[in-house]
């Protein structure tokens, strides 16, 4: 038998996906908009699949997104060689999350798509970081509060009551 909560689950992930994906292309442009859903992707795996994680939580999501997103983007802008940009910006991203205690493996994906993402990514400079990585996180924050406590009948974020 399929236990309710992976439907529900799978269900939040493609809903609040379609909403990230839409806002990203908008912003972004098609192509560029597609690729930077592939780290909301992960981070819907994390919230939905397991939103008791240490690393699913408000701030490693939102943090690391956004930590990794400006390292990516500084990478980007002081780096010309992108076999040097890309390790640089994911490695420095886990240092940074690790400082920060906000670690998000999806937010190496964010430092990376900042550095690899196209002309689209690069003229947004740091805006990126706002409007769309924290813009999609918050949604995406949103979207698990919700569901766990409306729909599941379970505690999101940790401790709350």
């Amino acid at each position: 038998m399929i236990k309710f909560a992976p439907i529900v689950s799978a269900g939040a992930a493609f809903v609040s996906l379609v909403v990230v994906s839409v806002i990203s292309q908008f912003v972004l442009g098609k192509v560029s908009g597609l690729v930077l859903s592939a780290s909301m992707g992960a981070s819907a795996v994390l919230l939905f699949s397991a939103p008791h994680s240490p690393m699913s939580q408000p701030w490693p999501l939102v943090g690391g997104h956004i930590v990794s997103a400006a390292i990516g983007v500084t990478c980007a802008a002081h780096i010309d060689t992108l076999a040097l940009a890309a390790p640089l910006a994911a490695s420095l991203s886990i240092l940074a999350m690790g400082v920060l205690r906000c670690m998000h493996p999806p937010g190496g994906a964010a430092a990376l798509i900042a550095v690899v993402g196209g002309k689209e990514v690069e003229s947004l400079g740091y805006l990126f970081v706002v409007c769309p990585i924290l813009v999609n996180a918050v949604i995406m924050m949103i979207a698990t509060y919700l569901i766990n406590k409306f729909v599941l009948n379970r505690f999101y974020p940790n401790g709350s009551a």
